[in-house]
């Protein structure tokens, strides 16, 4: 219950400020007793801000129930949780339907990135 309640009060706190057509984000597309949200939360969640793909899309966390944020156009209905969906300008520019592990995430989501953005890794500033 106090997970629950530290994780939500995480994703109100990470998602004040951040408009919808600021930069390139991840969506993460979470709910309330998903074990693969919370696998996630314990195997990426940690060091997700302080990596280049977490500095060049910052995380943006929101509940299934609550449908799109506002200014925010998914290419189509979410009905697995979590699904990882990268935005710009308020579109889905692509998508992660699950969570394939800590092995496979992070590929995944690089290409995802390298697919449809300008990001480069290789001119990503170096984290601590």
């Amino acid at each position: 219950m106090i997970r629950a309640v530290l994780l939500s009060a995480a994703t109100l706190i990470g998602s004040i400020g951040l408009p919808a057509t600021a930069e390139p984000r991840l969506v993460m597309v979470d709910q309330p007793g998903c074990v693969y949200c919370e696998l996630w939360d314990r195997q990426i969640a940690p060091a997700y801000s302080k990596t280049a793909e977490g500095q060049f899309a910052p995380l943006w966390r929101v509940d299934i129930a609550d449908g799109a944020p506002e200014g925010v156009a998914y290419a189509r209905r979410v009905t697995f949780t979590p699904t990882f969906i990268l935005i710009d300008e308020g579109r889905e520019l692509g998508r992660i339907e699950g969570y394939p592990g800590e092995d496979f995430f992070w590929p995944l989501f690089a290409q995802l990135l390298e697919r449809h953005t300008d990001y480069q890794p290789d001119l990503m500033p170096a984290t601590n």
